[in-house]
């Protein structure tokens, strides 16, 4: 088999944009559930509106890059407090019911045939205007890099440089606030919302600044993937992403400010080998078609990772760098 090229676009994908996007959004979860105990299943609505915040202020609207940035930030935190007032006084499974179906409409208002002359419906926003064409002219490299195992385009070698000074960016901000007293308020009320209301804090006002500062770091992710495909697709933002994200916030641990990091290398590292490993093996022939086809190879994947992830439930549900006390919910 060819194991150097196996190990080449293992070592890409390990700081490719795919890890950065699971890792912002991984990264806003934790803001959520890790910190604050708020099980919002609907983050691929944050991913969302980040991605199409850029895309339709470029190509819709005819704002420049900074405008739509901006634009894309304003009515992500919107979002954050029309979904928020109503649903944050709700506990548990009740909030990530409403959080889930509010994520899938999102998804599906941005689908649809009637608003597709803003939002590009199905298709999606991409083709004429390229709403990455200001963002291509920022690139600050003459080529991409190919050193050893590492080959990435001059574009992808742009947008994982941006990419991972907004993870740092993102890694800084978390253990910040974290380390405030803001941050302590948000984890005694995962622990317990009733005792830090007794304490005449407003438990309300904490949630939705959460919800927001999460939801931001969720709209960050979609807009690198927006930005790194050049077009914005309601598809890439169907519920299982949230449920990814969910994986590699518990794969790396909850709460803590690297879990996310470690937990989108690992998870998104392990897909790439895994699905060029088996690629490898079935060209030459060690796979025969009776135990797999090639189209079976995406769903093996996720079944190889899913059985290792039902192992680490099992043996270490708190990750690998979290704690079983981070998990402990007041869902009273």
């Amino acid at each position: 088999m060819e194991w150097g090229s196996i190990f080449s676009q293992t070592a890409s994908a390990l700081i490719g944009w795919e890890v950065v996007a699971y890792c912002l959004a991984a990264m806003g979860l934790n803001i959520h559930f890790g910190y604050t105990g708020l099980l919002n299943f609907g983050q691929a609505g944050f991913m969302a509106m980040g991605a199409y915040g850029v895309a339709m202020g470029i190509s819709t609207f005819g704002m420049s890059l900074p405008v739509a940035l901006l634009f894309a930030i304003a009515w992500t935190v919107v979002l954050a407090m029309l979904l928020g007032i109503p649903t944050l006084r709700l506990r548990a499974d009740y909030l990530a019911i409403v959080t889930i179906a509010a994520g899938e409409i999102i998804r599906l208002f941005f689908r649809s045939a009637t608003l597709s002359e803003w939002t590009g419906g199905s298709d999606g926003l991409q083709g004429s205007p390229v709403f990455s064409t200001e963002f291509r002219n920022l690139n600050i490299y003459s080529g991409g890099l190919d050193i050893g195992p590492l080959n990435l385009s001059q574009y992808t070698l742009w947008v994982v440089t941006v990419g991972w000074v907004l993870v740092i960016l993102g890694i800084l901000i978390t253990w910040l606030l974290m380390s405030s007293p803001w941050g302590r308020v948000i984890k005694g009320i995962r622990e317990d919302e009733d005792a830090v209301r007794s304490l005449g804090k407003n438990v309300f006002a904490y949630k939705m600044q959460s919800l927001i500062i999460g939801g931001l770091f969720g709209a960050a992710a979609g807009m690198v993937i927006a930005l790194a495909n050049s077009s914005a697709n309601p598809d890439n933002f169907a519920p299982q992403y949230t449920f990814f994200a969910y994986t590699v916030l518990l794969l790396g641990g909850a709460a803590r400010v690297f879990g996310p990091v470690v937990g989108a290398v690992i998870f998104w590292g392990s897909l790439v080998f895994l699905d060029a490993f088996l690629k490898a093996a079935k060209g030459a022939g060690y796979i025969s078609d009776s135990i797999m086809t090639y189209t079976q190879i995406g769903q093996v994947r996720f079944i190889l990772v899913g059985l290792v992830l039902m192992l680490l439930m099992i043996y270490r549900p708190q990750g690998i760098f979290g704690d079983k006390k981070e998990l402990q919910l007041d869902a009273r």
